[in-house]
């Protein structure tokens, strides 16, 4: 076993670990919404944003997976579905962006609530994904949320340009055919664009898919409530999400 987590990046409770600087982010977030809302690009926003409220990159990160434009926001509600309505569906995940996310949760990194009710964290792949202690209680929890849904099959999509990504699927392979589970895996060059064009039901927090798949379900939000989840979460929006 490896001594590898996604925990908090040195200097994150300064960051976000103070009322102090969720206020300040609260405010950025609102200035977002406003700027996307009238069409100003995503860059250009936070760099505004950011300038305006001397925000440290981190900060940034947080603010841009935290934001989106009042439309964005009217058309991924009209496409969230909620947990009755998967029974005897596809449902396609995303998955470095599901599992890193779990991963952080259950590393007790900080998560962030974005005004579209999806949790996103700070971590990336850049290339290379590697196993950490709670890779296998992430796919534990996605398997808890396999049987209880009554989901037809569930469909994993990796990154085949990120290292490691065959490995990952073979791992999903593996302990599906261990547990009798109607999974498959799959290796995409663009998995965004994959799942947004295949997938009856989207699993994912990432806001290109959103913005783009048929229908979505918040998958984390669920797994925090029904398991009972410890969240190290960080709500850096004064209304509340839909």
């Amino acid at each position: 076993m490896n001594n590898r987590n996604r925990g908090k990046n040195t200097g994150d409770d300064v960051l976000f670990g103070t009322e102090k600087q969720l206020e300040k982010l609260r405010a950025a977030v609102s200035d977002m919404h406003y700027l996307l809302s009238r069409g100003y690009p995503e860059k250009t926003s936070s760099e505004l944003v950011g300038n305006r409220y001397r925000l440290k990159s981190r900060q940034i990160q947080a603010l841009r997976g935290a934001s989106a434009s009042e439309l964005q926001l009217k058309e991924r509600q009209t496409k969230q579905v909620a947990v009755q309505d998967l029974e005897n569906k596809a449902v396609f995940l995303d998955g470095f962006n599901v599992l890193i996310l779990l991963e952080s949760l259950l590393s007790e990194a900080y998560i962030f609530e974005g005004l579209d009710g999806c949790f996103r964290d700070l971590s990336g792949v850049h290339g290379t994904y590697k196993r950490v202690n709670q890779t296998l209680k992430s796919v534990e929890l996605i398997a808890s949320f396999y049987k209880k849904s009554g989901i037809s099959k569930l469909v994993w999509v990796f990154d085949q340009p990120v290292s490691n990504s065959g490995r990952m699927k073979q791992m999903v392979a593996d302990f599906a055919s261990e547990q009798h589970l109607d999974w498959e895996a799959e290796l995409q060059f663009n998995p965004d664009q994959f799942i947004a064009e295949h997938a009856e039901i989207a699993v994912s927090s990432d806001a290109w898919i959103l913005d783009h798949c048929k229908s979505w379900f918040n998958l984390v939000r669920y797994l925090i409530h029904e398991e009972e989840l410890s969240v190290n979460s960080v709500r850096i929006i004064h209304d509340e999400p839909f």
